[in-house]
């Protein structure tokens, strides 16, 4: 080979090597080489859901609303939920859910302790608590149930417990024996057949209940109506997944079939959520000295 033949090989082998590191360069930092964001975001969250019934009920409802957002959004949602109603607080105390769903008043306390985000609520009705009767009681007004038994679901489910037993203390001035069965379903069920004289739950759980059951109570008391319960999310979930798991509720609002699925998880007509408006004014309530610390079931 000549001396130029020699030196353009050389120029050629240099020229391949460099296009080779380039083609490796390239590859390593393709986008189907790395993780989304750099590595900086998780692509699995778990979603907490208060217990309002059974945990089978629950999971019949939310499990294809986690399945829509994971399909959606590109993340794994999946469902965590906790056995009792204290569990449930536990846990949220503990910031171990990253997306939840709880009641006003646990997203005020929860805003407080682990800085929970409302993302959601729906914008179709207020919540409201109520007291319910058998529908042939002659009990017609709250004053009637001084020294009488009431069951609840929890002492510190907000709407069907603390707020109502609140206002049945300090606003109606009767006392009175609260019995605590663990669901909204047990409690309706407890006052038809008797082992209470009435019940707190609310408004929509009533309404969600079998026609049977309905027909078979009264309501004689409800609450003054406050923001529904939120869809929150933990701060360290980032905000671009925030936003995202917000406008997949707002666009599942726009079908026939996802304005079912959120019926059936209590939003059916979603609005994003400011904290300030929707929830600040449930620091200033004094159910506080109404709690029951660390309560089982």
């Amino acid at each position: 080979m000549t001396r130029i033949g020699c030196v353009r090989e050389a120029t050629l082998n240099i020229k391949r090597r460099m296009i080779r590191k380039g083609l490796c360069l390239i590859l390593f930092l393709s986008p189907v080489f790395l993780p989304s964001h750099a590595g900086s975001q998780a692509t699995e969250y778990t979603l907490g859901v208060v217990p309002q019934y059974a945990s089978s009920a629950i999971y019949k409802a939310w499990l294809p609303f986690a399945e829509y957002l994971s399909q959606r959004t590109g993340i794994t949602i999946k469902l965590k939920l906790s056995k009792s109603f204290p569990e449930f607080e536990r846990d949220l105390t503990d910031g171990a859910f990253d997306f939840v769903f709880m009641n006003p008043y646990q997203q005020a306390r929860s805003r407080e302790k682990q800085g929970y985000i409302p993302l959601v609520h729906d914008s179709a009705d207020q919540l409201t608590g109520i007291l319910v009767v058998p529908r042939d009681s002659p009990i017609t007004s709250v004053k009637e149930l001084d020294g009488a038994k009431i069951a609840f679901p929890s002492p510190n489910s907000f709407a069907a417990s603390l707020y109502p037993r609140a206002l049945l203390i300090a606003q109606e001035k009767i006392s009175f024996t609260p019995e605590y069965v663990n669901t909204h379903d047990n409690v309706y069920r407890h006052v038809i057949v008797g082992r209470a004289t009435a019940g707190g739950g609310v408004r929509k759980t009533f309404q969600k209940q079998p026609p049977a059951v309905q027909e078979q109570l009264r309501v004689i008391y409800e609450t003054p109506g406050v923001t529904p319960h939120p869809l929150s999310a933990h701060p360290r979930v980032p905000e671009n997944v925030r936003q995202d798991v917000v406008m997949a509720i707002l666009d599942l609002s726009q079908t026939r079939e996802g304005s079912q699925m959120l019926a059936d998880i209590a939003i059916p007509q979603p609005t994003t959520a400011n904290y300030y408006r929707d929830y600040g004014d449930l620091e200033k309530l004094d159910v506080d000295r109404y709690r029951v610390e660390d309560a089982e079931e």
